[in-house]
């Protein structure tokens, strides 16, 4: 379910390839993703610490989370997530399209 709220977090798309999606999502307090999936493992590494409110459908947590902080999900997770924190935050999130395909990287 859903957080009602109309304050939309503010994602900016920084690479989308066949391999990763990266992007940037920037939360006002109160903001929030709207209920989403992911179709792919993901990592989330915060920018500036602060507190998740995370709707997984069946129950609702607080995630507190240091600057620098770094978790990671497995493809198939359903949420809505808030900034629960009385400042703007910022997080990247790394979505693994490819997990094999990151043997074949190579630098430019």
């Amino acid at each position: 379910m859903a957080f009602t709220c109309t304050i939309p977090a503010s994602p900016t798309v920084q690479q989308d390839d066949d391999t990763l999606r990266i992007t940037r999502w920037d939360f006002e307090p109160g903001a929030v993703t709207g209920w989403h999936s992911h179709g792919w493992p993901y990592f989330v590494v915060m920018l500036v610490a602060g507190t998740l409110r995370i709707d997984d459908g069946t129950k609702t947590t607080d995630v507190p989370l240091a600057q620098g902080q770094a978790y990671m999900r497995p493809a198939g997770v359903e949420h809505d997530v808030m900034n629960a924190s009385a400042h703007p935050i910022a997080f990247v999130e790394i979505e693994v399209k490819r997990p094999g395909a990151l043997a074949e990287l190579s630098l430019p």
